[in-house]
């Protein structure tokens, strides 16, 4: 199991990276944005985020880790999104960081906070956010900034609160949704809701996990407006996913 102190000692030592994960519009087939994602690459291999991330979570390096990765997305693509006004891009935030102030003072420093219109905060259900997160969330429209809530299963009470509560621009699907597709079994009762979702909210709704062309056609036709996954493009390199972006907007990858 990994401790927080190797956490620690890996930040230290630079071991963290971040890759970026193409968000693709389902409508005309152009890549979007992406969604930041941090990677350990220790001298033993890769560590799943999976191994990491929850044993940071509502402890120090939490913070930490987030910090990072502001600073290091702002060294890494500042430029190129100020060159691409049009593109998004998405970066996770535990929602015990949210509504501490250490968020806004990591995108003022970092200079996010001036694309502020290009930027996605991304929170799970996870830690049911508290009076000063949904605060914090219902204010940001205010600087132009969008909160996505991710990992959002359709079948769980916990979702539903949040949306409920809080402003939130952008619902991202759990990769489980799209798994539970399959040409073979018969469509899954989350289906109906999802297209009641999508057609009768402002939501932008993310399938994450598209994998095959089956469970995208579904996606589509349930009103999903984006999607994410291996189908399009694993996680890449920040030069790599440029190159990605490019070639997507001059239409060398026409809608699936």
């Amino acid at each position: 199991m990994i401790a927080l102190e190797e956490i620690r000692a890996g930040l230290r030592g630079g071991e963290f990276c971040d890759e970026y994960l193409p968000v693709v519009s389902l409508d005309d087939g152009r890549c979007t944005g992406a969604e930041a994602l941090v990677r350990w690459r220790r001298p033993c291999g890769v560590v799943p985020a999976l191994d990491f991330i929850p044993t940071a979570e509502n402890t120090p390096p939490s913070g930490l880790i987030t910090y990072w990765v502001f600073d290091t997305v702002a060294l890494e693509m500042l430029e190129w999104l100020r060159a691409h006004p049009e593109a998004d891009l998405a970066l996770n935030v535990p929602p015990e960081i949210i509504g501490r102030g250490g968020i806004a003072h990591v995108a003022h420093k970092s200079g996010l906070i001036g694309l502020a219109s290009q930027i996605v905060l991304e929170m799970t259900e996870r830690g049911l956010p508290d009076t000063l997160a949904l605060e914090t969330i219902n204010r940001a429209k205010a600087h132009g900034i969008r909160v996505a809530l991710d990992d959002v299963t359709l079948q769980s009470a916990a979702n539903l609160a949040i949306l409920a509560r809080a402003n939130f621009d952008i619902v991202n699907l759990d990769r489980s949704l799209a798994a539970q597709i399959t040409p073979q079994g018969p469509p899954p009762e989350w289906q109906g809701d999802l297209a009641l979702l999508t057609r009768s909210t402002r939501l932008v709704v993310i399938a994450e996990g598209i994998e095959t062309a089956h469970p995208l056609s579904q996606m589509r036709a349930a009103g999903v407006q984006a999607a994410q996954g291996y189908y399009f493009s694993p996680p890449l390199p920040a030069r790599d996913f440029m190159a990605y972006h490019r070639d997507r907007q001059a239409g060398l990858g026409s809608a699936p």
